[in-house]
């Protein structure tokens, strides 16, 4: 991954937030196994900023930061309120039509950090699925996560038969141009590598209202292997 600017990365600041476009492979909070991550970056320049919410390391899109507490706490409680509208999209395997399909299933962590279904210990977890775009193998779904449980968007898309494509934690499949472009051929004494290289998972919107009653929403554009992706796929239905 190439140098990550935050200032670049902005798509939205006021006084009290700042939206950025994460790119994949950085950690959102403290990693032990990467020193940097987007907190550490963001308080280099704005030495009070606090993470309202966090993306997987995996997952690009939509971050949104605090530059003040009152800020902070009043964005988390409409976390906690169910009152942040967020969207995500997500290229999965298969094909699947997906009209307002609502999965509704508790999610539980446990302490060695595994996340599964536990419809008696898990916590409410609640999804809504609509299908944009199917392709020869793949569809391209909307996501709207009404929970914010660890991983939520990836496990309900897998207990419903649609696992994340480059998802292999949760059954998903790398995805090789190859299966699906006609006389695909590859150098030679080269072997081919995944078009992505990560689970095709964007965060793709945002929208709350701040403390003064305005509507705040914005929209993070697809990185490149994404785009690539979707491009790749629509191009070879």
């Amino acid at each position: 991954m190439k140098k990550f600017r935050l200032q670049d990365s902005i798509i939205f600041e006021n006084s009290d937030y700042l939206i950025i476009n994460k790119p994949a492979g950085i950690s959102t909070l403290d990693d032990r196994n990467d020193p940097t991550n987007i907190l550490q970056l963001a308080k280099s320049q704005f030495e009070n900023i606090l993470i309202c919410h966090r993306l997987d390391k995996d997952t690009s899109g939509v971050l949104v930061l605090a530059k003040n507490e009152d800020a902070h706490r009043h964005l988390s409680m409409l976390f906690e309120d169910r009152k942040v509208q967020k969207v995500y999209h997500a290229v999965a395997d298969g094909i699947h039509e997906f009209s307002n399909k609502v999965i509704d299933l508790p999610i539980k962590v446990s302490a060695k950090g595994i996340v599964k279904v536990d419809k008696r210990a898990g916590k409410a977890s609640k999804t809504t699925f609509n299908s944009l775009e199917a392709f020869k193998l793949h569809t391209l779904i909307e996501c709207k996560p009404e929970t914010g449980r660890m991983h939520q968007i990836r496990i309900h898309l897998a207990e419903s038969n649609a696992p994340i494509t480059g998802d292999l934690s949760y059954g998903g499949r790398h995805f090789y141009l190859s299966t699906v472009k006609r006389n695909y051929n590859l150098k030679k004494w080269t072997e081919e590598e995944p078009l992505i290289k990560r689970m095709a998972l964007h965060a793709f919107s945002i929208g709350f209202t701040d403390k003064n009653g305005k509507k705040i929403t914005a929209e993070a554009a697809y990185p490149k292997d994404f785009r690539v992706l979707v491009e790749q796929l629509g191009k070879n239905k």
